[in-house]
């Protein structure tokens, strides 16, 4: 199937940084799509390329099968995005401000977002400015999705929201793509994308570090502990990928991508190896060992991504 997104080799240079550095990935459709990193990996420029607000210098960009440079109205109107501070007329009513949005969509958007409004308990008649932070997130959520877009885009939409709203969010991802519709999350809220996302994107410093399906990522990665006899005691690196490597004392921390049976056996056989301990990490240590781990010295850069359609 054609992806919603598809995206090669892109980059963007600002004066101090390099936002993106030849990032390269496909969004599948009906899936929720998690884009992670830290402060200034370049999140919030990947996005504002998609949706037609930043010019790419180089590489391309494109959405729904159009390049986001050349097209990037005929993108907005058939995409949905809810930002963490969505921009409402805040003098109008919920139910003004959908009549008003009604103008730029098709025959049945008004419909569509009076039953989100009433889904969402959000009272009608009061006027934006007096409604709590979590209900108009609501709102901008409804005004989002009111068209049925194929792509909703949702950069950091639960900042700030207390836990029952923010659980509405997460169940109208899973929702849309059950239903063959494509979600792009840009979140800090790990434990929350953990529970939501089919696929994980790991930027970091305006690099790609892991592109891969959740349930295949953490079951691909090994959280590794070394226990040595001497703490100057050496052994044999993985085969696979190590994301970040820390000593602590007599203690060897690894986090490891495809990390073999022979692997283990080979550490095990070591001079000097106590023990062996490996585990199946949470999200949260992937990332944490993608953009704050150490590698190891023998290999100082690594930024290998799995890039599968």
């Amino acid at each position: 199937m054609q992806p919603v997104i598809s995206i090669r080799d892109l980059k963007k240079h600002y004066r101090d940084c390099k936002a993106l550095d030849g990032v390269s990935f496909d969004v599948p459709p009906g899936v929720v799509f998690a884009l992670l990193g830290e402060n200034g990996a370049g999140k919030t420029t990947l996005i504002k390329t998609l949706t037609g607000f930043v010019r790419p210098d180089g590489g391309s960009a494109t959405v729904l099968g159009k390049d986001s440079s050349k097209y990037s109205l005929e993108i907005r109107r058939k995409i949905g995005y809810v930002s963490d501070a969505p921009a409402l007329y805040d003098w109008m009513r919920p139910d003004e401000i959908g009549w008003f949005t009604a103008a730029f969509y098709p025959e049945g958007f008004l419909q569509r977002y009076h039953e989100l409004i009433a889904h969402f308990e959000v009272p009608g008649g009061r006027k934006i400015r007096q409604l709590s932070k979590g209900q108009r997130a609501k709102v901008a959520l409804a005004l989002a999705i009111a068209h049925e877009p194929e792509l909703l885009i949702l950069d950091e939409p639960t900042s700030g929201l207390d836990p029952v709203v923010r659980r509405q969010f997460l169940e109208s991802m899973v929702d849309r793509a059950a239903t063959g519709r494509t979600v792009l999350l840009s979140s800090h809220q790990i434990s929350e994308v953990e529970r939501v996302a089919d696929w994980i994107a790991i930027l970091h410093e305006g690099k790609l570090r892991i592109l891969q399906p959740l349930s295949e990522l953490k079951e691909s990665v090994a959280d590794v502990t070394v226990t040595l006899a001497d703490a100057m005691v050496e052994i044999p690196l993985p085969s696979g990928e190590v994301l970040s490597q820390s000593r602590s004392g007599r203690q060897l921390h690894m986090m490891v991508r495809d990390f073999t049976d022979e692997d283990a056996a080979a550490i095990r056989a070591a001079a000097g190896v106590v023990s062996i301990d490996r585990r199946h990490p949470s999200l949260e240590d992937i990332f944490v060992a993608c953009t704050h781990g150490t590698p190891p010295a023998a290999e100082p850069s690594v930024n290998h991504a799995r890039q599968v359609v």
